[in-house]
């Protein structure tokens, strides 16, 4: 048996423990962990400082060491994510439907847990605490793989959480991390049928498509993040400068940040310069389409590719558009279906876009940015789906359950 399996076998055989752990225990022990993150914060950001160092001396962007990097404000605000996991209500055990058949046999309809969970995902470290959180919740298993840039972080994060485990009377395999970061590991994950029932890419684009065509286990797409925002003919546009600012700029490097804008032909010559002058504060590239560039001079052309981009930082594609239909359908195009907005004034516009645009989370008037687990009050999330099977958009504690039928009879026979 390789490592790999040996360690996704005690981790199968770690399952039963937490499946039938009550909420009471599996808040304590969630308690536990989010206390042992803020007395652990010198070992945690030593680890990190490691990673951080290796990160640079490799040459990683600047962006993606924001992704990678801790601070204690950084931990303190995993540990109260943890918290906030605890305070949540539990789903396991929930009727989701009940009814009586003809021939008296009482059906019910309750949530489970999936049972053991794989992770793939990148360089962030908090997803290494926000996908056990989730998952200790929602009483499943939890096999981790991080990216290699954060392989000491996650190491101390993983150890930190076991401890707490164990100190609870559980077995600390029920978190279990590949310490093998090689690509050859990650795709002997995707294989691991009989051990893991749902594996769950977090990532960049590249990592996702790997995820979905080499693995052979059951996966939940989580999704890149091409987001666009449009910009109506009827539309505020001091309001709509502000909206894509935030959304491209407060945090470039997520998934829910817009990387794409479009914008409706007449209001983009009032339009263009007022975004352009809040971008040009933090000196965002912007690449424009030939009616874009007409009025926007001095910015480079945005290509196909382009358009198609996540672009994961201070780029942003922009194209000017005849119609809200031309909106739509280039959305509906290029978009990895994440998250969508329309800027509008007018109730119709707001309507067909909300009605046509294909995404997971569809915005009118509001910043992409909101699309979060946390935001919309799941409490931490495990990633965003952008498929439609079992669950889509920001995945919380119930998209980590699955059902079963329990059926009452009194000697019923077909």
């Amino acid at each position: 048996m390789s490592k790999l399996s040996s360690l996704a076998q005690r981790i199968k055989d770690a399952q039963p423990q937490i499946a039938h752990a009550s909420t009471p225990l599996k808040n304590q022990i969630l308690l536990r962990i989010a206390n042992r993150l803020i007395e652990s914060t010198d070992e945690i950001l030593e680890a990190n400082r490691a990673d951080l160092s290796r990160a640079s001396q490799n040459g990683i962007p600047n962006v993606m060491l924001d992704r990678l990097s801790l601070s204690e404000e950084r931990i303190h605000a995993m540990a109260n994510g943890v918290r906030k996991v605890a305070a949540l209500a539990d789903p396991i055990g929930e009727v989701l439907f009940g009814k009586t058949l003809p021939n008296g046999l009482v059906l019910r309809k309750q949530r489970v847990p999936l049972g053991v969970v794989g992770m793939i995902y990148e360089s962030r470290p908090n997803v290494t605490v926000d996908a056990a959180a989730l998952c200790l919740k929602t009483s499943n298993a939890v096999m981790l793989r991080g990216g290699k840039e954060a392989i000491n972080t996650n190491v101390a994060l993983v150890r930190i959480m076991q401890d707490a485990i164990e100190t609870e009377g559980l077995a600390p395999n029920i978190i279990g991390l590949v310490e093998d970061t090689s690509r050859e590991s990650a795709t002997r994950m995707m294989q691991l049928n009989g051990y893991l029932d749902v594996l769950i890419p977090r990532g960049g684009a590249g990592l996702i498509q790997s995820v979905v065509k080499n693995a052979t286990v059951p996966v939940i797409e989580t999704g890149a993040g091409n987001c666009h925002i449009y910009i109506d003919k009827s539309a505020d546009l001091h309001m709509g400068a502000e909206i894509v600012f935030n959304a491209k700029t407060s945090r470039p490097s997520v998934c829910n940040a817009c990387e794409s804008l479009l914008v409706h032909e007449r209001v983009a010559e009032s339009f263009l310069p007022l975004v352009k002058s809040l971008l040009d504060t933090k000196n965002v590239i912007m690449l424009g389409c030939e009616k874009t560039r007409a009025i926007l001079k001095d910015i480079p052309p945005a290509t196909e590719s382009d358009y198609a981009a996540e672009f994961l930082g201070y780029v942003i594609s922009v194209k000017v558009v005849s119609s809200i239909d031309e909106a739509i359908s280039h959305i509906n195009r290029y978009s990895t279906h994440h998250s969508e907005a329309i800027i509008t004034n007018d109730i119709e516009s707001a309507s067909k876009f909300t009605e046509r645009v294909d995404s997971a989370a569809v915005y009118v008037n509001a910043s992409t940015r909101f699309t979060d687990g946390e935001e919309f009050g799941f409490g931490a999330e495990i990633g965003i789906s952008t498929q439609k099977l079992h669950a889509r958009g920001p995945m919380g504690l119930n998209e980590m359950t699955s059902a079963k039928y329990i059926i009452y009879g009194t000697g019923q026979v077909r």
